[in-house]
């Protein structure tokens, strides 16, 4: 393992942006407070990630000596955005519209220390393969869809419609990890 990071808090409660977290070696703490996370009117899928992000970290308390991550990701296709479906007719909506064709996945990260507050976000561009209605039924009735942004997990069952990507997979997975680690490295957090 490497070098410990003292001091950082999560504040998001996605067991996906923890093990990721975890797997590169930061040691931190989960820490979660409730943010209002309803899209502005007219707002952009980055200028809404970015303000998410900012948001959860800072919704959380934090002592002096504590840093804390706030992460949002969101998926586009066609600017429609595509956050956590509703329901599985929501869920068989997102896939259908993604089959077949590239979307994006952004995440904001915001980064708040002592020393300001830092913000910034990261854009992969996913590929799918078409996927027959079957499919989509499938892939709703396994579950998988419904606390992800745009209804899967690209670490999941639904790798199988996965043709490329462009960018970062951890991003499509929910956090940048290297612009998270660039950002902690630059505020001395990481070597």
């Amino acid at each position: 393992m490497g070098r410990m990071i003292r001091k950082l808090i999560l504040a998001s409660a996605s067991p996906r942006r923890r093990e990721l977290l975890e797997n590169a070696g930061i040691v931190f703490s989960v820490r979660v407070a409730g943010v209002d996370e309803r899209r502005g009117e007219g707002e952009t899928a980055a200028a809404y990630v970015r303000r998410l992000a900012e948001a959860k970290a800072r919704a959380v308390e934090r002592a002096e000596d504590e840093w804390v991550l706030g992460a949002d990701t969101t998926v586009v296709v066609d600017h429609h955005i595509l956050e956590k479906p509703t329901d599985a007719a929501d869920a068989r909506r997102m896939l259908a519209l993604l089959a077949g064709r590239a979307h994006e996945v952004i995440t904001g990260i915001c980064l708040v220390t002592q020393m300001g507050v830092v913000v910034d976000e990261s854009v992969t561009r996913v590929v799918f393969t078409p996927m027959s209605a079957t499919e989509i039924d499938e892939y709703v009735a396994s579950g998988e869809p419904f606390d992800k942004a745009g209804a899967y997990g690209i670490q999941g069952r639904a790798s199988r419609f996965v043709e490329r990507i462009e960018g970062c997979y951890f991003n499509v997975v929910g956090l940048p990890v290297s612009l998270v680690a660039t950002h902690l490295a630059r505020i001395g957090m990481i070597p």
